[in-house]
């Protein structure tokens, strides 16, 4: 996975985001998506956000990873 510097980061649309509105996980790669997934289950087992949330961040992943 590339790593995003501060400035490819904002410059990304929201559109790229998991996350639209707090602009958390970046998703404008399968790899990246992927990595979303990955960060949202381990944010939800600790307690960090709902399982609603994650399962919102996991349908935006798998559209990303569905058209690789």
């Amino acid at each position: 996975m590339a790593k995003l510097s501060e400035g490819e980061r904002d410059a990304l649309p929201a559109s790229k985001f998991a996350e639209p509105d707090k602009r958390t996980y970046p998703i404008e790669d399968a790899a990246h998506a992927r990595n979303a997934k990955a960060r949202a289950s381990q944010a939800e087992k600790a307690g960090h956000m709902s399982k609603a949330e994650e399962h919102r961040i996991d349908k935006k992943a798998d559209a990303v990873i569905d058209k690789d």
